[in-house]
């Protein structure tokens, strides 16, 4: 393998084994965004997600650390090059990102995202997992395939099979943009079809409106938003059935952003969080996505808890097209979900509380190379 140094180093095929960076908190990475290699010269638009701020800079080059890993312990540090970008203290100014976070990862399908890197760099497919966290918790984030093994009781789980295989479902593309879609045909709740018009989460070729996007943020009257927005009249929909489904729960005072709230006190619990209506996304393949109680409610306060799911309106800054869904980071917690940028393919494991685990546990104890 070669080094990011340009030297040379012989190891075994553990270096092909996929890259692990450091523990990731509330999803936060290092900033890789940029040009078409270390040498040009050409201007680069870092973008702070979290603020909708942006600046232009030329594209350089640094270094960053991560770890090679076998699925279930890091084996050993390596350090690499790549091309990014280097922002004003404005665009990433400390409040705005999380703790102990110094950058934004450029996560996309193009050749200078940090995945395309990696896998340029060390020869492996070109894809990635997250798994991000609860708040205050420590999720990851793994380059270049499994397998994928989490501490579980009674024994760790490896979840390979159900991720590469079994949920798999195409990735669609938009000409208008980079972002990732995927196709739903319908949305349950208690199994139970929502009433939308036809063809209402459709991603529309031609103009690029319309579909659903994989998005980990949103802005929200200037501030960072995680939770799902949906369209208004997508949104009205989903709501009015889950309120439908919920109707023998006492309510509370609605919370901004969100609309349909109800008195924690009032309600139960289950292995997948709170006792409510189920939701799910129909895909493509005959594939399912469930959000149960515990991604589809949010506790606001000790007495509150709301429906986790957002309005799109003339407040709600919408950074592709005009989707029908950006499919948030709330509802992506302990999920473990693959982008193989090779296949075109997005993978999901399902709620992790179902096999009584979390993302916060990976094994982070170095283990024998």
């Amino acid at each position: 393998m070669s080094t990011p140094a340009g030297a040379q180093t012989e190891v075994g095929r553990e270096a092909r084994a996929p890259l692990r960076p450091g523990k990731m908190r509330d999803g936060a990475l290092p900033l890789a965004a940029g040009c078409t290699g270390p040498k040009d010269a050409c201007p680069t638009y870092p973008y702070n997600p979290v603020t909708g701020e942006c600046a232009i800079t030329d594209a350089t080059t640094f270094t960053l650390s991560a770890y090679a890993t076998d699925g279930a312990n890091p084996l050993f540090p390596v350090t690499f090059m790549a091309v990014g970008a280097c922002a004003t203290q404005i665009v990433f100014d400390a409040p705005s990102l999380p703790a102990d976070t110094w950058g934004v990862a450029a996560m996309s399908r193009l050749p200078e995202s940090l995945p395309s890197q990696v896998a340029s760099t060390f020869k492996l497919p070109n894809q990635f997992a997250l798994c991000l966290p609860r708040t205050g918790a420590t999720g990851a984030a793994i380059f270049g395939g499994g397998p994928f093994e989490l501490m579980a009781s009674p024994q760790p789980v490896d979840l390979t099979q159900q991720v590469l295989r079994d949920n798999q479902v195409p990735l669609l593309k938009n000409p208008g943009n980079g972002a990732y879609y995927i196709r739903v045909t319908g949305i349950n709740v208690n199994n139970v079809p929502v009433s939308l018009p036809a063809g209402a989460l459709d991603l529309n070729a031609g103009s690029g409106d319309g579909g659903v996007i994989l998005s980990t943020t949103q802005l929200y009257v200037g501030r960072a938003m995680t939770y799902t927005t949906l369209r208004s009249d997508v949104y009205r929909a989903l709501h009015d059935a889950f309120d439908a489904a919920t109707s023998d729960i006492p309510r509370a005072q609605a919370v901004e952003p969100f609309q349909l709230c109800y008195q924690a006190s009032a309600l139960g619990s289950t292995l997948l969080g709170y006792a409510v209506a189920n939701i799910d996304l129909l895909l493509d393949n005959g594939r399912t996505w469930l959000i149960p109680g515990g991604s589809s409610l949010v506790q606001v306060d000790d007495n509150t808890v709301c429906f986790a799911f957002v309005e799109m309106t003339t407040i709600t800054r919408v950074p592709h097209s005009s989707p029908a869904i950006l499919f948030g980071g709330y509802q992506l917690e302990d999920h473990l979900v693959l982008f193989d940028l090779d296949k075109e393919t997005f993978a999901f494991s399902g709620p992790l509380a179902g096999i009584r685990t979390t993302c916060s546990n990976f094994n982070f104890t170095m283990g024998s190379s």
